[in-house]
């Protein structure tokens, strides 16, 4: 049964002689695209699929299973890469998928068995007696590796989707954009709606190398070389990055590494990015715009572009998007998620726990995570995120985590990139001379990735688990600090306060 909302995609590609999608051993038309997926609602059909969690590679067949799912009005469930197998059973388990999609390498989760293939990929099954509830109209549970706790599932509708999709089309259809590169996982929502999308959309040509040609492993390892290498084979006229790829671009130019020519719109969002680092982008040359979203509110909500720009800000809203600021906090408002799995509807206003203030013209800027604001002892309210996104922009600093409630002088955890004291010394250096006093890093303590993930201070994408650094490296943070002010008495001084 087809869709209505989900039709705009088969017109958008139906009628396309031209490439539609490339990964470098094939490239197929809107029209053969359209074939690959009706090929996969075949196989899905053929196992009474209805909830459909897959994991593959980067790649033609990701983009035309999701496109049958979509379609068809089944459950789409994409699982990052990057998730742990624990992960996995969870959200296989938390989502009811009867049907799992993945590389002929991954081992079978258990109690599923192959069914049938689709160019060599296993398609399985499982019976699930009692399938767990999911919100009516659910077309893809997304879910987000949270700084705690199990993974969380963000239940979407495709309106939700693809009005995102096409407010993004709108915006950015004068810049002439004819090929995007998809440099994040199409499993993560930020690709699969503003990359994927979007361009299809748009009549873009969509160019999907695996993560192993673009030099990227795991969440967080980069091959420099090997992703610019990447980009001047494709010669893209759009990327979205997180932080951390931007900052490897710049990297690459400081090496003497060429960047391609042929940007036009390259987006940065996921994360905090330090003023420091898009100052260096646009010293670069590079047309970089940030934006600012959340799955729970189908992606993409605010967004800089060529048209309407503004320095610190993460841009304006989307036309179909209504934000407002309510007791320091972000509300969204026309864009919102069914609800999470296993939790009641979320209701037509999504609370996005973000500080923030929006000016008289409409743009909005982000001050960090209203839970992990801290005051310093001298009365300031400080956002951890502002000064770890500019420590992090630092090429010596691969993650931060900030600390400073009730203190006189914050205090850090650094992973750095090698063990030069010096360098890591320097780099703080600059980074406290960008910031204000009271921000400002007064003693930190360095350790190595490695370590840092083993200790489990990091979740499967990347992201601080700020309360568990703390408890973690409690007696290294303490050695950091004056004798009056150790951890243990933060949150009862701020309580008294």
């Amino acid at each position: 049964m087809m869709h209505l909302i989900p039709d705009i995609l088969v017109a958008a590609l139906s009628t396309r002689q031209d490439i539609a999608v490339t990964d470098g051993a094939q490239a197929l038309t809107g029209p053969q695209l359209l074939r690959r997926a009706g090929t996969w609602t075949d196989a899905l059909t053929a196992v009474s699929a209805q909830r459909v969690a897959w994991r593959m590679e980067n790649g033609i067949d990701w983009i035309a299973l999701d496109l049958a799912t979509l379609l068809t009005g089944r459950v789409a469930i994409p699982i990052p890469d990057f998730f742990s197998p624990t992960q996995v059973h969870y959200v296989l388990a938390a989502s009811g998928a009867d049907t799992w999609i993945g590389s002929a390498a991954d081992a079978l989760p258990d109690g599923f068995e192959t069914r049938l293939k689709v160019a060599d990929v296993p398609v399985a099954t499982t019976r699930v007696a009692a399938p767990p509830a999911v919100h009516a109209g659910t077309a893809k549970i997304t879910f987000t590796s949270g700084t705690t706790g199990d993974p969380k599932g963000v239940c979407l509708s495709a309106a939700t989707m693809l009005r995102t999709a096409d407010a993004l089309r709108r915006e950015l259809g004068g810049l002439g954009v004819q090929r995007h590169l998809c440099a994040l996982p199409l499993s993560l929502l930020l690709e699969n709606v503003a990359g994927v999308y979007a361009n299809i959309l748009n009549g873009s040509t969509l160019v999907t190398p695996t993560n192993g040609a673009l030099g990227l492993t795991g969440s967080s390892g980069v091959d420099i070389a090997r992703f610019v290498r990447a980009q001047q084979d494709a010669n893209p006229h759009s990327l979205i990055l997180v932080p951390q790829l931007l900052l490897a671009l710049i990297a690459a130019r400081s090496f003497g590494i060429a960047l391609p020519e042929s940007y036009r719109f390259v987006a940065v969002g996921g994360g905090r990015v330090a003023p420091s680092l898009l100052d260096q982008a646009v010293r670069a040359g590079l047309p970089v715009y940030e934006g600012y979203g959340l799955s729970e509110c189908g992606s993409v909500v605010t967004l800089n572009t060529p048209g309407g720009r503004r320095a610190g800000t993460v841009g304006r809203p989307l036309p179909h998007v209504r934000l407002e600021q309510v007791d320091g906090e972000l509300t969204v408002a026309g864009s919102a998620m069914l609800g999470y799995l296993g939790g009641p509807a979320a209701g037509t206003v999504i609370h996005t726990g973000d500080l923030g203030d929006i000016d008289a013209a409409g743009f909005v800027s982000i001050q960090g995570r209203r839970r992990n604001c801290f005051i310093t002892a001298f009365g300031r309210n400080v956002s951890p995120e502002w000064v770890e996104s500019e420590l992090t922009a630092e090429p010596d600093i691969a993650m931060a985590a900030v600390f400073g409630e009730a203190l006189a002088s914050n205090v850090a955890v650094l992973v750095t990139r090698h063990d030069d004291a010096a360098a890591i010394a320097a780099a703080v250096s600059r980074v406290n001379a960008r910031l204000p006093d009271y921000a400002r890093i007064g003693a930190w303590h360095a350790t190595d990735a490695t370590s840092f993930r083993a200790r489990h201070c990091v979740t499967a994408n990347g992201r601080i688990r700020r309360d568990t650094v703390a408890a973690v490296y409690a007696e290294e943070l303490a050695a950091l600090m004056p004798p009056d002010t150790l951890v243990s008495s933060a949150a009862e001084t701020r309580h008294v306060s």
